[in-house]
């Protein structure tokens, strides 16, 4: 027979035991319930609903017929039924994406804000002479709301994609206003503004009131192996490892692409402060696309950001856009330390160019080169040249290691160039 005291220590171990085992199933059962949650926020969002999303269209259409809003696609909308409602994609702090069907052509109608009364109002629309407003005015308006909304200021040449020359008609105040709306919006005017200089920013198709129409494109994924999937791109195109691997390349390059225009092409940077899959598609010739741009500022807007208090490097990140805290005046440096590069290289290149990726396709020594070309590209360098001269030259270096893969991947089969590279 046990002793007495042997007894309660075994029964005391049985429940620490049992205590331990129970805390360890609940974290799991957290961690499993928090991920799927955050996977699938859009089908658990409070009004990310059909019943939702079709009161919201309906509202829209009742501000169009009442001549309070208009747009190109309010008749596709509104009257004809052209623009047929799918389902809800996405709604968080006010911010509406719905899919529709347009004859046959899926696209996708955003707003930052579901209810037109919620954007700030134009004040001479009040007036009552406003009809009367020069178109010169008009024009300037335009321009302190870009650069109040963007920080950048447009030239006497630039053209302004938000408003054509026209007579004034009857619904010229519902014309101004429904403009007035869609600048506020920061995503809207960049993809107006970038649409025609480059092929990486989402298409705009039309309007309606507060809302904008853009291309569909799937987006990419964090949890896909190749994070893109690239399904519908052509039905011969991942039957093999060699297309996977090839696709991959010409995706890479492309980003590439991007990050040089990004950097180089306009008056001023245009930094991306939200990399991740889920922001970039494919489109179907694998150009790298960014679909949602709402963290995305040129420098001025950047600078404007990350001037700020400070009482350590941490109180200087932004998102992906960092800087350093200068702690004799504890103020962050305005300049931005890290560029889209380096993230990424850090957050895409670095899950693809793997052995289990590339496999053997690619010699050896050249995927070891291209590895620690990625590795030296993410990883931070002198803080203060960063955001310069490393991203040309990290970039030069990966575009030549890619073309030397290609150039492999030729010499065992034929390579689909037809895709632009």
């Amino acid at each position: 027979m046990r002793p007495p005291a042997l007894l309660r220590r075994l029964q005391l171990r049985g429940c620490r035991r049992g205590a331990l085992l129970f805390l360890l199933c609940w974290a799991a059962a957290w961690v499993l319930v928090s991920t799927f949650l955050l996977v699938h926020r859009g089908v658990f969002s409070e009004r990310c609903t059909d019943a939702e999303s079709r009161r919201i269209l309906g509202r829209l259409c009742q501000d169009y017929r009442e001549e309070t809003l208009t747009g190109d696609l309010c008749d596709d909308l509104c009257v004809a039924e052209n623009l047929v409602y799918k389902h809800c994609l996405y709604y968080e702090k006010g911010k509406k994406v719905i899919q529709l069907d347009w004859q046959g052509r899926p696209v996708i109608l955003k707003s930052k804000k579901d209810i037109f009364s919620s954007y700030q109002s134009l004040s001479v629309l009040e007036e009552a002479d406003a009809q009367d407003l020069p178109e010169t005015e008009l024009l300037l308006l335009v321009a302190l709301e870009v650069k109040n909304v963007l920080g950048l200021d447009l030239s006497n040449s630039t053209s302004i994609p938000f408003w054509s020359r026209r007579k004034k008609s009857p619904q010229w105040k519902a014309q101004v206003a429904s403009m007035w709306s869609l600048l506020q919006q920061e995503e809207y005017v960049y993809f107006s503004l970038l649409q025609d200089f480059s092929k990486h920013v989402l298409q705009v198709i039309g309007t309606c009131g507060h809302f904008y129409a853009v291309e569909y494109l799937d987006s990419g994924q964090a949890w896909h192996p190749t994070m893109f999937p690239l399904k519908d791109l052509s039905k011969s195109l991942f039957t093999s490892g060699k297309r996977r691997v090839e696709a991959i390349n010409v995706i890479a390059l492309s980003f590439l692409d991007m990050v040089t225009q990004f950097d180089n092409d306009f008056t001023h940077r245009l930094h991306l402060c939200d990399i991740k899959p889920e922001n970039f598609a494919i489109r179907k010739d694998l150009t790298v696309v960014a679909i949602d741009m709402d963290m995305a500022f040129f420098e001025p807007k950047m600078r404007e950001i990350l001037d700020q208090n400070c009482t350590g490097d941490e109180d200087c990140n932004f998102f992906d856009c960092f800087s350093k805290c200068n702690r004799r005046i504890n103020r962050c440096g305005a300049q931005r330390v890290n560029n889209n590069l380096q993230v990424i290289c850090d957050k895409i290149f670095r899950h693809w160019f793997l052995p289990s990726i590339m496999g053997s396709l690619v010699s050896s020594d050249l995927l070891l080169r291209i590895q620690r070309a990625v590795q030296r590209c993410a990883e931070p360098v002198d803080m203060e040249v960063t955001s310069t001269g490393p991203s040309l030259a990290s970039a030069s270096q990966l575009y030549s290691l890619l073309q030397d893969s290609q150039k492999e991947l030729k010499s065992n089969g034929d390579i689909f160039f037809f895709f632009g590279f």
